[in-house]
């Protein structure tokens, strides 16, 4: 191949990706719900389904081929070569076919026309039923027809690179393809070798790479390291193989993209573990900026697309003209590359506009062009588009009739993005991120500090933008040490210093203070509510700086405003303290270590800004070896739900060590809840396991339902009774009897986990599944297993609506041989035979030291069945990590210990067991009940 055709075949992407790019701009242009592409094969047969993005399986596969004389929006476009458009069923005027679409949705169709004759349609399901305005048509036009040139340019470039592979397969025998690099990471040493491909196409300086996973980690993009790492820990953990995309650095300091994939892996045997793969040059595949530029080129106005993550999609050139946009922007995101759109509230108009799901606009200044831009924000099923327009003469013709209001409003927009944005901060640290990002601009200045005043000394709230030395120099340091801050606190009145000079010829005693800052103006703001001095925020420049005196009166207005802030945020930071402090003390510290399973858990509270939630989980030792798993969730947020959240696992494990059977445990429950209130209602699932005969009792209350791993990987959810949340159930509740494979992993969880805004419970379920089956590897470690599966549930937990509780546990099943059972007559040489089978098991198992004290235990205990209670009986003999003996019976009478009087014949049989039995206690059974003793093993067993 020669080297045009090979940079050809690495730089241009596939004709099945180009078709997902372009069916993502149509999207984009008419905010559509998804759209599809449909080649017509001219062999008079069906047309087939090329490519899809963002339509439902049940969708697609109506859609799957559509014949070349049907009614519908992609024939008719087809066949004549023409805009086509069908409305849903229902809707005035439908089509024959429309019974395919939703209701309330549409269908706009376009032909794609290509060199050679193959035509296509272009179609786009609208969310409204009114058929596109000609404005809409026309840019869905130009976008058909740029991917009709663009799938004839890969195919031009395609059919170059097949014939000089050919010629120079001719002479060297070797078909070259796409340059990918090969890597090897050895696990034992973490280094990273790579071959002469891979270092070319990652940028490196061959003398100068060490090999070490630190050199490689160092070039991926700060916001892209989280998922780099995921996947680093798939591809160490997991047998199949994993990949990600993602920004490397470059030596020039912008970034380009990469497709990296794991292949091989090491297991060990020799030469320590390693894994290998692929690595190759994704940066075209993943930018769309020729594509959907050439499409809008011919807009006036701008055009700019935002993906789900407010990276640039694409842009058109009236955009760049009118922003002035920098060159390295695809693939950034918007705020950090324009921060100007920050600080005149476009990112917060952006959010609102995507959380309410309804168009927005605003009109806002454009200092760096001195425009006057008038903005729609339009957001869509995953992206958010920009459209621009400039509205400078609009303004300027109403400035010159109404000068007044031009000038009130030439700040009114970022006044008013501060005035909501310091309305929703929550805490302290959010407060001064919002003067640095709103206020800061506003006034020119550049760095920020919020300082708090308790027992006459200053201590940090937050800083941005100030040097380490002067936080270091001042924290803790008296007040009357700072006359500079002195000063605006006694006075109450902001302190203003407009040079270094004018700082050192007030404040003499304090040129360190000019020193260590480095800067040049001052202005110190006391945050006053309520005629109380809360604090002071100090507002600094990198360059001299005189205040006007309209510039003073506004920093004293917005110092109010900051100040409440500040207020509400001292308040919110110590209640919520207080909660989580709370909330730490009322979950397990630690989980036992129980026979039956291996227990590992998680909890991650709400996102920033929500409250403490009511999620708990718990793992409870029984008897007989037996475990309780149980996970709740507390409807709502706040202080109270994390009190009955402690209440009921408190109640739980009280109700648990009583023995009680879980449905009559539920009732209990129910009825505690339901005296809290009708608004405290709870959800709760208890497992409780059995390691003698792998048996589980499971039962829940309006919660989601365990998932279960084979020892083969495969993941299931058990099928539970629908029984309803605490506190509005009806007891009795219905349980389910299962029996769990050996080895097996339990996954408790609560909605938190699986159930977001944008997913919903089902979806998220099946997508734990779908993780828990990629994460297992045959025996995980539980604690790398819970992180795994938080990462992939919630990778960015900061932003989540609700907290979560995650318990996984490996069950465990004792050995046939360690247990030993016999059925009793019911009489009572039962005794006598008891204490025959007794000794001579224990002399199996090498135990005769503890033949004596378990032959009397289980004489009293087989005496008081004869005389108070009923057969069938039977004794059973567990070992464990105790000697476990347990007498059972027909009866439903309980057994309790009672104080025998001196003249009393009898009623000292259970004082006798419990001065000799290390536990004992009583539970009910299936059939009766049954008495147990546990006696600790001798030490060298």
């Amino acid at each position: 191949m020669g080297p045009d055709a090979e940079h050809a075949s690495t730089a241009w992407p596939d004709e099945h990706e180009l078709l997902h790019l372009g069916i993502a701009s149509a999207v984009a242009v008419l905010h559509g719900l998804g759209g599809m592409i449909h080649w017509d094969l001219a062999d008079g047969g069906p047309m087939p389904l090329a490519a899809h993005t963002g339509l439902s399986d049940s969708f697609v596969r109506a859609w799957e081929d559509v014949g070349p004389g049907e009614a519908v929006a992609p024939a008719r476009a087809v066949l004549t070569r023409s805009f086509a458009w069908m409305p849903a069923r229902g809707d005035r005027d439908s089509h024959v076919g429309a019974d395919r679409l939703p209701v309330g949705t549409g269908l706009a169709s376009v032909p794609v026309l290509t060199r050679g004759g193959r035509v296509g349609a272009l179609s786009v399901l609208t969310s409204a039923s009114q058929e596109p305005d000609t404005e809409e048509r026309r840019v869905l036009d130009a976008v058909a027809q740029c991917i009709g040139e663009r799938v004839c340019a890969v195919r031009t470039v395609e059919s170059a690179a097949e014939s000089a592979e050919r010629r120079d397969g001719e002479s060297s025998g070797i078909r070259r393809g796409p340059e990918f690099g090969i890597w090897i990471w050895d696990f034992t040493n973490d280094t990273v070798s790579l071959d002469e491909s891979a270092v070319r196409i990652l940028g490196f300086d061959t003398d100068a790479f060490d090999g070490r996973i630190e050199a490689w980690q160092r070039l991926v993009h700060p916001e892209d390291l989280h998922r780099v790492l995921t996947w680093a820990t798939q591809a160490r953990r997991g047998p199949s193989a994993y990949g990600v995309e993602c920004r490397i650095r470059q030596h020039d300091g912008g970034f380009r993209w990469v497709a990296w994939r794991s292949r091989d892996r090491g297991d060990g045997n020799g030469g320590g573990a390693w894994l290998s793969g692929t690595v190759r040059d994704a940066t075209d595949s993943r930018l769309t900026r020729d594509f959907i530029g050439h499409a809008l080129r011919q807009d006036n106005d701008g055009v700019l697309a935002l993906d789900s993550s407010w990276r640039v999609a694409f842009t058109s050139s009236g955009a760049e003209h009118l922003l002035g946009l920098p060159e390295q922007l695809y693939g950034r995101s918007l705020w950090e590359a324009v921060p100007d759109l920050r600080g005149l509230g476009v990112e917060e108009a952006a959010r609102q506009a995507v959380a309410n799901g309804a168009p927005l606009g605003l009109d806002v200044p454009w200092p760096a062009q001195q425009r006057w831009l008038r903005m729609r924000l339009v957001p869509a099923t995953d992206n958010l588009t920009l459209y621009l327009s400039d509205i400078t003469d609009i303004q300027q013709d109403a400035a010159e009739r109404h000068p007044v209001d031009a000038a009130v409003s030439s700040q009114s927009t970022p006044i008013a993005a501060l005035t909501r944005a310091l309305a929703a901060a929550v805490t302290g640290h959010d407060v001064v991120n919002t003067v640095n990002e709103y206020m800061l601009p506003l006034f020119g200045a550049t760095a920020v500090g919020v300082w708090t005043v308790e027992a006459g000394r200053v201590f940090l709230v937050a800083v941005v933008g100030a040097r380490k030395e002067l936080v270091d120099r001042v924290e803790a340091v008296p007040v009357k040490d700072l006359p500079d801050v002195a000063q605006a606190l006694l006075d109450g009145v902001p302190n203003f210093i407009s040079s270094p000079e004018e700082f050192v010829r007030r404040y003499p005693g304090m040129a360190d203070i000019v020193a260590l800052s480095g800067k040049q103006a001052w202005a110190y703001l006391p945050l006053i509510v309520s005629g109380r001095t809360v604090g002071i925020c100090v507002i600094t420049y990198d360059r001299p700086q005189m205040f006007s005196h309209e510039e003073q009166t506004l920093f004293t207005a917005l110092s109010g405003l900051v100040a409440q802030a500040m207020e509400r945020a001292r308040l919110y930071d110590a209640e919520h303290g207080r909660a989580q402090e709370l909330q730490r003390g009322l979950l397990p510290r630690a989980l036992p270590s129980v026979p039956a399973v291996t227990a590992a858990a998680r909890y991650l509270p709400a996102g920033k800004g929500m409250e403490v939630g009511g999620d708990w989980y718990d793992v409870i030792p029984l008897s007989a070896d037996r475990v309780a798993l149980v996970i709740g969730d507390v409807m709502g947020h706040g202080l109270s739900e994390a009190a009955t959240m402690g209440r009921l696992r408190t109640a739980v494990r009280t109700l648990a060590d009583l023995e009680m059977p879980p449905d009559e445990l539920f009732s209990h429950l129910d009825e505690m809840v339901g005296g809290l209130g009708e608004d405290f209602y709870a959800t709760c699932l208890y497992a409780v396991y059995d390691p003698a005969d792998r048996h589980c009792s499971v039962i829940s209350a309006g919660h989601p339902p365990p998932a279960v791993i084979r020892p083969d990987g495969t993941a299931y959810f058990l099928d539970l009774p629908c029984n309803p949340p605490l506190g509005v159930a009806a007891p009795p509740l219905d349980l389910a009897e299962v029996t769990l494979p050996q080895d097996s992993l339990l996954v408790l969880y609560t909605d938190g986990l699986v159930e977001s805004a944008g997913c919903d419970i089902g979806q998220g379920m099946d997508r734990l599944r779908r993780r828990l089956e990629t994460a297992y590897g045959g025996t995980p470690e539980l604690d790398g297993l819970c992180d795994d599966l938080i990462a992939e549930m919630l990778p960015d937990p900061y932003r989540t609506s609700d907290d979560a509780a995650l318990l996984v546990a490996r069950t465990r099943a004792l050995a046939p041989q360690d247990i030993a059972c016999w059925q009793l007559p019911d009489e009572p040489m039962a005794a006598g035979q008891a204490r025959h089978s007794i000794r001579k098991q224990l002399a199996a198992w090498q135990l005769e030291e503890l033949s004596v004290t378990t032959e009397l235990l289980v004489s009293e205990l087989i005496g008081n069945v004869v005389r108070h209670a009923r057969g069938p009986m039977a004794v059973r003999l567990l070992r464990s990590r105790a000697l476990i003996c347990e007498v059972s019976d027909g009866s439903l009478s309980m057994p309790r210990i009672r104080r025998a009087a001196d003249t009393d014949e009898g009623g000292r049989g259970l004082q006798l067991v419990a001065a000799m039995a290390d536990r004992w206690g009583a539970r009910y059974t299936s059939s009766g009940k049954c008495i147990w003793t546990e006696q600790a093993l001798p030490t060298d067993k």
